[in-house]
């Protein structure tokens, strides 16, 4: 029999109508900072993948401690970049795909997935192929004292690395959070490898802090002026990376679902012709994952950029007097060992290949955000993953310098990013996309500044190539 209570319910109500609030009370905040830390992360090891290796080596080897300063303001617009990515998906609770097909024409988001996929396969390239590297690095001589060729090593360092990545891959079937710890792992052991290699080489901080602060070009000659701004590009493609854009507004969700339960789907599925609205969690949840996320962004990208630094100033030192004025990774990892000892040498590879089995999963990963969001499809990651290792392995196969096709590739990265970024600065600007969390005016002005310069950077090496200087 009910029991009444001082206000006259009855205890059975007061039961229905506490489950009734407990179902549908917004979900608590579950662990702290460190809990949410993990998105950046995996966005960051993109910031120091091969490509990275390639671009800093020519950077270093040519100029010296010169062009810190393009690390330095990349990093900064690195960090605006990838919130403003985070930030559109928590706020949306789609990706900046899924958003670009939900409010731009058909043809303008088909002509913006293309793009997307020549900067992922461009990516993929890159990070694949530095893997392959070094994986040959460290088992090559060895392979070599069986009679098997250079050539054909390489090509068994790829195929083993192609395993590798899909081991990777496997971690998340456990959990996304176990990938997370997987590739933080990664970015651990790389920045341990390279803050040993700076304390081996013993650089100038005076100069190289100075080199961070001032811009400057090499202005020797026409020829080093046209190189230096070849390599700034180039840093700047390693760095702010067209497909990590893509795929941060999607590393988010799974948090974003766990803190708002039901409301939120790691996937949408909407047509041109039915827009249905997209339901997000109440504004203080995304507040607050807002500000974990901001957090996350600025430690991750800042160990992104000290580590790149440390690529930098471990060329300028290590490879100012190599026998060539641009090495080679090859070169540069035979130079370390009898300049540094074994332990240089080994090192260095080992950082290369973290860098490379780390980079090509989460461009895989972005591989598949990008076409699932553009096109609406179900798209296996593992498939994705034999699709694009294809042309890295045509690439090995054929006996291309790896490291001139590395600094290529992220040439290609740097043209193809403006065709992100754009979409994602006129989104994140719009009332009726972020609602509440629209840009700001100072957001805005950086974010289009960011854009200008990439395009100036962009055109005045397309200048210089079509004059060939």
């Amino acid at each position: 029999m009910p029991v009444n209570t001082r206000d006259g319910s009855s205890s059975t109500e007061s039961l229905v109508e506490s489950a009734a609030a407990q179902q549908f009370a917004p979900p608590r905040v579950r662990g702290g900072l460190l809990s949410f830390m993990g998105p950046a992360f995996i966005a960051s090891i993109a910031y120091m993948d091969p490509g990275n290796f390639a671009t800093n080596i020519l950077a270093g080897s040519k100029f010296g401690y010169r062009l810190l300063w393009v690390l330095l303001w990349s990093n900064a617009m690195a960090i605006l970049i990838q919130y403003l990515s985070a930030k559109l998906g928590i706020v949306t609770g789609l990706t900046l795909p899924e958003n670009c097909r939900r409010h731009f024409s058909r043809p303008a988001a088909l002509f913006l997935w293309a793009t997307a996929e020549i900067g992922a396969i461009a990516t993929d390239l890159a990070e694949f192929l530095g893997a392959a590297l070094g994986l040959d690095l460290l088992c090559g001589p060895l392979l070599s004292q069986h009679g098997i060729s250079p050539q054909t090593a390489l090509i068994v360092a790829a195929f083993i690395a192609a395993v590798l990545v899909f081991a990777i891959l496997a971690l998340e079937i456990a959990g996304f959070r176990w990938l997370e710890r997987g590739i933080i792992g990664f970015v651990g052991v790389i920045g341990l490898c390279y803050a040993f290699e700076v304390f081996l080489v013993h650089p100038d901080w005076k100069i190289a802090s100075l080199s961070a602060l001032l811009p400057t070009l090499d202005r020797s000659s026409s020829s080093a002026f046209h190189e230096s701004i070849y390599a700034a590009v180039g840093m700047l493609g390693a760095t702010v990376m067209p497909h990590v854009v893509y795929l941060h507004s999607a590393l988010v969700h799974p948090r974003l679902k766990e803190l708002a339960g039901a409301l939120v789907s790691t996937r949408s599925e909407f047509s041109p012709a039915e827009m249905r609205p997209i339901e997000v969690p109440r504004r203080s949840i995304v507040a607050r994952l807002l500000r974990f996320e901001l957090i996350d962004v600025l430690v991750a990208m800042n160990g992104a950029f000290l580590i790149n630094s440390g690529m930098v100033i471990v060329a300028a030192c290590a490879f100012a007097h190599a026998p060539s004025a641009s090495p080679t990774i090859e070169q540069a990892y035979q130079t370390l060992g009898p300049l540094f000892g074994r332990a240089a040498a080994v090192v260095f590879a080992v950082a290369l290949l973290c860098s490379g089995l780390s980079s090509s999963t989460v461009g895989v990963m972005a591989g598949q955000v990008i076409i699932e969001g553009f096109l609406n499809i179900r798209f296996p990651v593992f498939v994705r993953r034999l699709i694009t290792i294809i042309p890295a392995l045509i690439v090995i196969a054929s006996g291309m310098d790896p490291l001139r096709i590395l600094v290529l590739s992220q040439v290609v990265l740097s043209f193809a990013l403006p065709f992100a970024l754009i979409p994602l600065l006129l989104l994140t600007n719009r009332s009726d996309v972020m609602s509440s969390f629209v840009s700001t005016r100072t957001t805005r002005v950086a974010g289009w500044l960011c854009v200008t310069v990439i395009l100036s950077l962009n055109a005045i090496l397309l200048i210089q190539i079509a004059m060939g200087n």
